[in-house]
């Protein structure tokens, strides 16, 4: 049986190494984690060594590795990147903090349940009252919302009340996106373009070239543009080349992703042969998980 110091140790060598992409870390940079005593922390690493869960690495570049059995020893699993599942708090990412484990009190219903959530990094990043989003974890794509009522540093535990769980529809972007397709044209101008975006209500369009999609246009590059007095210029000269399409086929939770890592808030859905059938923003994606759609 582990103390509470041994455990506190174990956890930020965890959280360090998993940041440090494999390399060694060196007791040092543990005790200016946990703010203690160097001393302390190789004396206890000692102890860890022969417990089999640390495993100490010679060198100028040594330091210490956790060992597979640290990670059952504190009850985490050794995920990979493609599989951290995410905490957002107000919207944003929480720095390098993910879930290893969720396991609700009861029949998981929002409002009636708690959950505990087994986090890897550094847990000191929430506190209590603040409002979450956990996931979507990778199998059953589940989201759960919460307020977390308590903290655990010693075994990284958060205690959510949930509010809201989720878990994304198995869908594909086609089911979801807007099919009246609302497209710009390379001779127009800002002020064309701004009207067509005014009177159909939206936020931006693709530009449509011999059926290709050849760029893309923002109310916020309009609006820029407009504040700088370059209403008559060519959309082509302003419009982005960096275009993210998917295919009808993709699944909303996978789309999420490509909104996500591209941090953008549209993307054009195209058929077998790159000719686009429709858009899906965001917002689209957003409502068909909260059942609106």
């Amino acid at each position: 049986m582990l103390t509470s110091v041994q455990k506190e140790i174990l956890q930020s060598l965890i959280n360090l190494y998993r940041k440090s992409k494999g390399k060694s870390i060196k007791g040092e940079e543990i005790a200016e984690l946990m703010s203690r005593n160097p001393g302390t922390i190789r004396n206890q690493m000692q102890s860890l060594r022969s417990l089999g869960l640390v495993k100490g690495v010679p060198g100028p570049r040594g330091g210490y590795k956790p060992t597979i059995e640290a990670y059952h020893t504190l009850n985490i699993s050794a995920i990979d990147k493609e599989a951290l599942v995410p905490i957002f708090k107000k919207g944003k990412r929480v720095g390098d903090l993910s879930v290893a484990k969720i396991e609700f009190t009861s029949i998981p219903h929002p409002g009636e349940c708690e959950a505990a959530i087994k986090v890897v990094g550094n847990i000191k990043q929430l506190d209590l009252g603040d409002r979450i989003k956990v996931g979507p974890t990778p199998v059953n794509k589940l989201i759960v919302n919460g307020m977390v009522v308590g903290r655990d540093d010693v075994d990284n535990l958060l205690l959510l009340d949930t509010t809201n769980i989720r878990s994304i529809p198995k869908k594909s972007v086609i089911e979801v996106a807007s099919h009246n397709l609302i497209t710009l044209k390379p001779s127009m101008n800002v002020k064309d373009a701004a009207t067509v975006l005014s009177e159909h209500k939206i936020e931006g369009a693709p530009i449509i070239e011999n059926e290709e999609v050849v760029g893309i246009l923002t109310l916020s590059d309009i609006s820029k543009a407009i504040a700088d007095g370059k209403e008559n210029l060519k959309i082509t000269e302003l419009m982005s080349k960096n275009i993210i399409t998917v295919e009808k086929d993709l699944m909303i939770a996978d789309a999420i992703e490509v909104m996500n890592k591209n941090k953008i808030g549209r993307l054009i859905v195209v058929d077998n042969d790159n000719l686009p059938l429709g858009i899906v923003t965001r917002t689209d994606l957003l409502d068909k998980i909260a059942g609106i759609k």
